[in-house]
């Protein structure tokens, strides 16, 4: 066990120690290609030496604020600090580490079609008389100069590019992460109580409080929640990030949601990192907020109900940089809370206790967590999502014997202000008992 522990650290030390250099070989790609850029475009020597001077300035600054002089506190609205100097400086690290990974992809394909083309160029240089073209001539149409050009164009094709992370981060940082959608999802239950025929649950999930998602535009959310009158609230963790000082202005956010038939939530990863599970649940039941802890709760409609079930964050391994919330099975215990007859609905941050929660019968799980990728590209192909590093279940519905599972999207973002292919989002669920 000791072996094995000792091999684990040793190899997350290697990852992170790859990253490391990753990281300044992507600074010293980009110094050197912007330097090119200018090199070309500005021939007045002083601009030069001023643009060098005032570059060299941004850089120190933004990495010093960066990585250096943080505020242990997270401030809920946005700052000029946060605007200026942090924002620049995520986009700048998303871009450039993103854009070098783009430009080696890019330029390992292309030599490897080139490599993989160059037995059947050296063919076709011997003509049927059996003597070999020329090597070089004047022609501009050569063979020897045609190679040349073709290696200069996909050279360029990958600078190019590489610089698609930077405009992609723009965009997810002056739009993506604000465009909000409401995504309706019916749902079938052939249980349901006739009661509840066309109940509506609205959930909100991953509010991450702080500079780039403040308590004001959390505030907005929960007015837009409100016009959509749902018939019943789910809020599924993560409702601050790294500071509890920030959990009250969370709190005081989302404490106007209403609904009919109440407003309940789980408890995410982000609480348990930042200690504050307890102190959270407190605070909102003081709002009327019930925060529900491997607990179960009867909603009614006359003498029907449904069950609704919460638990605080499970994993399986020792997920982030607690070991908190790790579990050896999923949902353990919770076969006390399904009541037996009735639609079963939990609510659990974390999808990957879908598979269980289907094996005991909930005919329902939402789940939030994975923030749909947050920064992804499944448009071009499912599996281009980070988030399917840790689930299988990014985003959307899904079904399998014994239940279903829908994996809200989110409203904040975490590391990086930034979200592309992965929009915000509201959902409500429309309840049917048929097709």
């Amino acid at each position: 066990m000791h072996r094995l522990l000792h091999f684990a650290m040793s190899l997350r030390g290697l990852v992170s120690l790859s990253f490391l250099l990753f990281f300044i070989a992507s600074q010293i790609f980009w110094i050197i290609k912007i330097r090119r850029w200018k090199q070309r475009l500005i021939k007045n020597p002083i601009l030069k030496r001023a643009l060098d001077i005032a570059g060299i300035a941004l850089y120190v600054v933004l990495f010093v604020h960066g990585f250096g002089i943080r505020r242990t506190l997270s401030p809920t609205r946005l700052t000029l600090s946060a605007a200026l100097l942090e924002a620049p400086f995520l986009w700048w690290l998303f871009g450039s580490v993103l854009g070098l990974a783009v430009y080696l992809l890019v330029r390992g394909c292309t030599l490897l079609v080139e490599a993989s083309l160059w037995p059947f160029r050296r063919r076709r240089k011997t003509t049927s008389r059996g003597t070999a073209l020329p090597l070089a001539t004047n022609d501009d149409a050569s063979p020897a100069r045609a190679l040349p050009d073709r290696r200069q164009f996909f050279k360029k094709a990958a600078t190019t590019l590489s610089a698609a992370p930077f405009v992609a981060g723009a965009y997810g940082v002056f739009y993506g992460r604000l465009n909000l959608k409401t995504t309706h999802q019916r749902i079938v239950l052939p249980r349901l109580p006739r009661a509840f025929e066309g109940f509506s649950i609205l959930q909100l999930s991953d509010l991450h409080i702080g500079p780039f998602m403040t308590g004001e535009q959390i505030r907005r959310v929960a007015e837009i929640s409100n016009r959509l009158k749902p018939d019943l609230i789910t809020v599924t963790g993560d409702y601050v990030t790294w500071d509890a000082s920030t959990q009250y202005a969370v709190v005081d956010a989302l404490s106007g949601l209403q609904a009919p038939y109440g407003v309940f939530g789980c408890l995410g990863n982000h609480e348990i990192w930042t200690h504050t599970e307890d102190s959270i649940t407190r605070l909102f039941a003081g709002r009327g907020i019930r925060i529900l802890r491997q607990e179960q709760r009867p909603v009614f409609i006359g003498k029907d109900y449904i069950n609704l079930i919460g638990v605080d964050f499970q994993a399986r391994s020792h997920f982030g940089r607690s070991g908190r919330g790790h579990v050896k099975t999923y949902l353990e215990g919770v076969d006390r809370l399904v009541m037996p007859g009735a639609v079963n609905i939990l609510l659990s941050h974390n999808p990957n206790t879908f598979d269980r929660a289907a094996e005991l019968g909930i005919d329902l799980s939402l789940a939030g967590h994975t923030h749909g990728g947050q920064v992804a590209l499944e448009f071009v192909n499912v599996d281009l999502s980070p988030a399917r590093l840790i689930t299988p279940y990014v985003r959307g519905w899904f079904g399998k014997p014994g239940g279903q599972l829908y994996v809200n999207r989110g409203i904040g973002t975490i590391a990086f202000p930034i979200r592309f292919d992965a929009p915000p989002e509201i959902t409500v669920y429309h309840l049917s008992r048929t097709a």
